[in-house]
């Protein structure tokens, strides 16, 4: 199994220095010694307070965050986790999202997915309900777009009249693309357009927050894995080519207990099919984040 770090400044408590570019540029850097394969954040643009009052945290723009971080790595992977592509019009999120793959030197892992703040939204002008149609519309010029940028596309309230010059990103034939949410219409899209899936093991009531399917268990996790692989099968994709990311369980490093629970977990949820998972730091402080990150590099990624 490979692990992501997600940037501490996506914890609600997270202390505000992780906004500075010091501290971004070392959390890269560790995260990439300490052995994680991909370090990520999400994308809100135009959050409101009642969400940070309620458990949201800090945002950083994750093209401008991911491509500082680019820079003062070699080789770990810059996955955005998830840009929401309903908010923008496709032609802007190939330019984005190719030019971080371009900057990176192919590094880039594009999740992505429907969003689920009304108010945010509301603040950008998009209809909230209309955010399937764009993500299924928006994938399909995605795609065309980093393949065929010589083609026109065209879609709800954008049409190019000609052929466009656009540069193709860094990999072939385009960044891999990963796709999160846990029901029908998410493993749909990961067949028709997938690398990955990014599913949410949580409880009912988080899944209804996220405006997703719940998915509650091991079990349940691994049903859905099967189900993907039979659909992918079914459209002439090789069933285990899909990269499937998880959550990695809180766990206490110092405590050999919490460990092994933590380990066998994960080993579980890879029986399954996971072959990624996401990982949250220490928050507190830096200086935390950095000795967490360490010590769960020595621990879980390469223990001796």
């Amino acid at each position: 199994m490979r692990f992501t770090i997600e940037y501490p400044s996506e914890l609600p408590t997270a202390a505000d220095d992780f906004l500075q570019p010091g501290v971004l540029r070392e959390v890269a850097r560790r995260a990439e010694a300490a052995g994680f394969s991909a370090i990520a954040l999400s994308e809100h643009p135009a959050p409101s307070v009642k969400w940070r009052r309620s458990g949201g945290h800090n945002t950083l723009d994750p093209i401008a965050a991911l491509s500082f971080m680019a820079a003062a790595t070699s080789s770990i992977a810059l996955m955005t986790n998830l840009y929401v592509l309903p908010f923008r019009n496709p032609y802007l999120a190939a330019k984005a999202l190719g030019s971080l793959d371009l900057l990176s030197g192919g590094r880039l892992i594009a999740g992505v997915g429907a969003g689920y703040l009304r108010s945010e939204f509301a603040a950008l002008g998009v209809d909230f309900d209309s955010r399937a149609r764009l993500l299924d519309e928006a994938l399909i010029a995605l795609r065309s777009i980093w393949t065929d940028p010589d083609t026109p596309v065209s879609g709800a309230g954008f049409a190019a009249v000609g052929p466009t010059w656009l540069q193709r990103p860094a990999q072939r034939p385009h960044p891999p693309i990963w796709i999160g949410g846990n029901g029908t219409a998410a493993l749909r899209r990961v067949v028709d357009h997938g690398g990955g899936w990014m599913p949410i093991i949580a409880p009912a009531a988080m899944a209804t927050t996220m405006r997703t399917a719940a998915i509650e268990t091991t079990a349940q996790f691994g049903a859905a894995v099967r189900r993907l692989r039979d659909r992918l099968e079914d459209a002439g994709r090789e069933p285990t080519s899909v990269d499937v990311q998880v959550v990695c369980p809180h766990v206490d490093l110092d405590d050999p207990a919490s460990l092994r629970q933590t380990i066998d977990y994960l080993g579980e949820l890879a029986d399954h099919g996971a072959t990624w998972a996401v990982v949250h730091t220490d928050g507190s402080s830096p200086a935390a984040a950095v000795d967490h990150l360490t010590a769960f590099g020595q621990a879980v990624i390469t223990p001796t």
